[in-house]
């Protein structure tokens, strides 16, 4: 036994280049997967079509916010059971490559960040700040203690650690911070693993982002210049493996962009360029998946940019987990450098277009407060944001009443670009229209004195890179109708989840009959049973900006008019064979009069023609609309 465990290592070989595998040298050959964006169900398929396809390895990020959503309260169970997919990689015959963070980026909400840190104000995350590295340590505590056995010297399949995460494209470049960490992970997990830093192909990010004693690798796509790009690694790293940590297989979407597209034959090629070098390569993404829920990131570069619901990132395997030709072609070039498993590609896994569901009104968000929002209303001379409430995702609603008549159109304004990020705004129940972050500042309004004022503000997901990570939702400063600073708020924590999970938001036949309605509004139906539990995809034509849960589960945003994404990822597991499958909509502008949505046997993800037209005043003439 013990023979065993000291037999296996796993190190770099300084002398000659590279890796070495109880002794032998090593080259990965790997491909990231995010189990956060997979269902625990289909963990297994996925990493069996990466083994087919001659992967050697896995890269696997692990999203803090995850598993301690609450702070001190950590998760580990379900679809977040990071030991099982570990074990389930390691009975597949796959390495891992884990990057733990503690920050992640990966386009996920506030790049795996819990909100609740920023319950300290002017934190500076990502930094030597003592906040900061206290609430690091604890949770690496948790993390990294279980991590400890998975570890390859250990009899675990964990090769190598990674160490934050492209930190030189950070603004802090705190070196005390990531000596900090540096010393974390050797605490927590030894003197035998290799620790590693991920940065970008510039001067500047390999400065501020290695550090001595971490190992130095680089990351670029196929518009680089393969021998450039290592070269400047060699510069940081003058011995050892040449080691692209993030080769682009593909791009994400944000809504309103033309859907992100790398060409197969750019990947392929370059793939090969590299492996012939002796380089270790992780593609990334090589399934990207789904955010479900309120799970997806943002941008912020010259304005804020959401992150779609799908990640499928044009990656080999689709957000399905469906093989593409893209993965033929990477397959055919691994081929060239190692033996690979024989036997058949298991197929795509079975869809099924289950056809229209018509949606009832459930009601809207102010009818149904007592079921939303149980605990009452915090009371508060002015607003508070999402995270002094301590609620962390999703909406809240915001409540006072019109100061004094104001019979002619007079504008609302947030005066500091204070609406995080969307705010839907009626008076007295009637929808008045939205206000949205550094795009939509200010709308009129009329009304008597005394009229209710409900503003439901919609957090679209936290910024996960650049500077602006501390993203604070809500409305973050005072709103201003005409000359008066509105005061005396009742803000509404809204548990929309909990209740539609508790099933307490079905359509009464009371509601029925009632006119569609515009502003923040709860639809609900049944899909019927047909004895099948397979993979679909909803379609919401004619709605227009919301979210879908299936039997409890959330499925994450739609907003088709912004596109490019036009349909939600369905996985048959979310689904019953045998019962009525519970459908509620939360559509927070205006549901379309026929009230169906549509279950497909495709995706449709990357439609472009309606952020065309959104975006100009009239029709343009020479463009056709399908």
């Amino acid at each position: 036994k013990m023979y065993i465990a000291d037999s296996r290592s796993f190190s770099i070989d300084y002398k000659n280049n590279c890796f070495r595998k109880d002794g032998k040298p090593f080259q990965y050959i790997s491909g990231s997967i995010h189990y956060s964006r997979i269902p625990r169900e289909y963990w297994k398929d996925r990493l069996l079509k990466m083994y087919m396809t001659g992967l050697n390895a896995i890269q696997v990020y692990v999203p803090w916010n995850f598993h301690e959503t609450l702070q001190g309260v950590f998760n580990f169970a379900g679809d977040r059971d990071l030991e099982y997919f570990l074990n389930l990689a390691n009975q597949t015959g796959l390495l891992v490559i884990l990057r733990p963070g503690p920050y992640i980026c990966a386009e996920w909400e506030m790049g795996g960040l819990p909100a609740w840190l920023l319950q300290k104000p002017n934190i500076i995350l990502r930094s030597a700040d003592t906040e900061y590295l206290k609430a690091t340590s604890v949770w690496f505590g948790v993390l990294l203690t279980k991590m400890r056995p998975w570890l390859y010297q250990n009899g675990g399949n964990i090769i190598s650690v990674q160490v934050e995460n492209e930190y030189g494209s950070y603004f802090a470049c705190d070196y005390n911070y990531m000596r900090h960490l540096h010393n974390l992970f050797r605490l927590f997990l030894g003197e035998d693993v290799i620790l590693f830093t991920t940065d970008g192909n510039t001067d500047k990010e390999m400065i501020c982002g290695t550090l001595e004693g971490l190992y130095a690798t680089i990351d670029f796509g196929t518009d680089t210049n393969i021998t450039a790009a290592f070269i400047r690694q060699r510069r940081f790293e003058p011995k050892g493996p040449l080691v692209n940590s993030e080769f682009y297989t593909g791009w994400l979407d944000h809504w309103g962009d033309k859907h992100a597209s790398v060409d197969t034959v750019k990947v392929s090629k370059m793939l090969g360029e590299m492996l012939s070098m002796g380089a270790s390569v992780n593609m990334y993404m090589f399934e990207g998946g789904t955010n479900f829920g309120y799970w997806n990131g943002a941008d912020h570069d010259t304005r804020f940019r959401s992150v779609v619901t799908s990640y499928d990132y044009n990656a080999p395997l689709s957000e399905a987990g469906d093989p593409t030709d893209k993965l033929l072609a990477i397959r055919d070039v691994i081929k060239n450098f190692r033996d690979i498993p024989v036997g058949p590609m298991p197929p795509a896994t079975p869809k099924f277009a289950y056809g229209f569901v018509t949606l009832q009104k459930v009601g809207n968000i102010s009818s149904l407060l007592d079921t939303l929002s149980p605990q009452g209303p915090v009371q508060s001379q002015y607003p508070l944001t999402f995270e002094e409430i301590k609620q962390y995702y999703g909406s809240m609603l915001y409540r006072t009443t019109l100061p004094r008549n104001v019979p002619e159109p007079t504008p609302l304004i947030s005066p500091l670009n204070g609406i995080h990020d969307r705010a839907y705004v009626s008076v007295n129940g009637v929808y008045k229209g939205l206000m949205e972050r550094d795009t939509a500042l200010v709308m009129n309004v009329t009304g008597q004195q005394g009229d209710q004022l409900d503003i439901i503000v919609e957090n679209m997901g936290r910024v996960n890179f650049g500077s602006y990570i501390n993203d604070n939702k809500g409305l973050l400063g005072n709103l201003i109708l005409g000359n008066d600073v509105l005061t005396d708020w009742s803000i509404y924590p809204l548990d929309i989840d909990t209740a539609v999970a508790n099933g307490w938001l079905q359509a009464g036949h009371s509601g029925s009959g009632m006119e569609a309605g515009d502003g923040p509004m709860i639809y609900s139906g049944t899909l019927k049973s047909t004895g099948l539990a397979w993979d679909t995809f909803v379609k919401l034509n004619g709605w227009t900006k919301g979210q879908v849960w299936v039997n409890g589960v959330n499925l994450g945003r739609y907003w088709p008019q912004r596109g490019p994404q036009q349909t939600l990822y369905v996985p048959g597991p979310f689904l019953s064979a045998t019962q009525p499958n519970n459908i509620t909509v939360l559509e927070l502008e205006r549901a379309p009069s026929h009230r169906r949505i549509l279950f497909m046997d495709r995706p449709q993800i990357s439609v472009n023609h309606s952020w065309l037209i959104k975006s100009f005043a009239s029709p343009i003439p020479g463009i056709k609309l399908s």
